[in-house]
C-alpha cells in the first residue's frame, strides 16, 4: 500500500518503534492529524486469545463525540409505548421485519424483546451483513427496553476481538479536549481486560495503538493504564 506525502512527511515526527504513554501519543496523533475534516481517533488492542477464545461486550464511553443513534425497536404491542417513551425512532413488530427485509435500513441501532427473536431472525442475511443484528452479549436483546435504549442514548458502543485478536473501536475526534480521549481509552482498555477469558493464560493484552482516520498509529505503554 503506498502512502501520501503528508502521511511520510508524519513518520518523521515520532519514533515507530518506542511505546509512548497515552498522553504523549494521543498529542503526536493530534499533531500528525492533516485531513481537512474532523479526523476519527481509533485505538486498536491486540489481546491474547486462543482460537476458541473470544473478546465481546459493551461499554459507554464517558465522553461522547458522535450524534444521537437513531434506535429501531422490534417489539409486540405492550412493549411498544415503553420503547417509544424510552426516545426508540421506530418501534414495530411485523411491519418493521417486512420493512427490513424490504432493504430499508434507516437506523443505526436495532434492539429486540427476547419474544421476537424468532421472527427477527430470519433477517440475520440483512441485520448481520451490517453487524445490527440484535444480541443478548450486548444488550440489544432485552425486555428491558427503557435501560436498553437509555444506555444506547449514552453512546454505548460495542466492541469485540477480530480473527486476528484485535479489538478495533473510535474513541474520539481530533477536535476532543486530549484529556477526553485518554479517559474513552482508559475505559475500553479496562472492560476489555475486564473481559478477559478465565482460562486465557500468559499476558493478555499484548499491544496498543491509536491513530487518527489518516494518520499512522502510534504505540501506547499500557503500564500507566493498569
Amino acid at each position: 500500500m503506498s502512502h501520501g506525502k503528508k502521511y511520510l512527511e508524519n513518520l518523521k515526527k515520532y519514533d515507530p518503534a518506542i511505546f509512548y504513554d497515552l498522553t504523549e501519543a494521543l498529542g503526536l496523533v493530534k499533531v500528525m492529524a492533516y485531513a481537512k475534516f474532523d479526523e476519527t481517533v481509533d485505538l486498536s488492542v491486540k489481546v491474547n486469545l486462543k482460537k476458541s477464545q473470544s473478546v465481546r461486550d459493551t461499554v459507554v464511553l464517558p465522553n461522547q463525540f458522535r450524534g444521537e443513534k437513531k434506535i429501531l425497536v422490534f417489539c409486540k404491542a405492550e412493549k411498544e409505548k415503553e420503547a417509544q417513551d424510552a426516545g426508540a425512532a421506530w418501534v414495530g413488530a411485523e411491519d418493521l421485519i417486512e420493512k427490513v427485509k424490504g432493504g430499508w435500513m434507516d437506523f443505526d441501532v436495532a434492539v429486540a424483546t427476547p419474544d421476537m427473536m424468532k421472527d427477527v431472525g430470519k433477517l440475520g442475511m440483512v441485520l448481520g451483513r451490517k453487524g445490527l443484528m440484535p444480541n443478548p452479549k450486548t444488550g440489544t436483546v432485552t425486555f428491558d427496553l427503557k435501560g436498553a435504549i437509555a444506555e444506547l442514548k449514552k453512546g454505548r458502543m460495542e466492541f469485540r476481538a477480530d480473527k486476528t485478536g484485535v479489538v478495533h473501536l473510535a474513541v474520539g475526534k481530533i477536535s476532543m479536549e486530549p484529556e477526553k480521549i485518554a479517559e474513552n481509552v482508559k475505559a475500553v482498555v479496562s472492560e476489555i481486560k475486564r473481559k478477559r477469558p478465565v482460562d486465557a493464560k500468559g499476558e493478555f493484552i499484548r499491544t496498543v495503538s491509536v491513530a487518527s482516520t489518516m494518520g499512522p498509529g502510534v504505540w501506547v505503554s499500557i503500564k500507566d493504564e493498569d
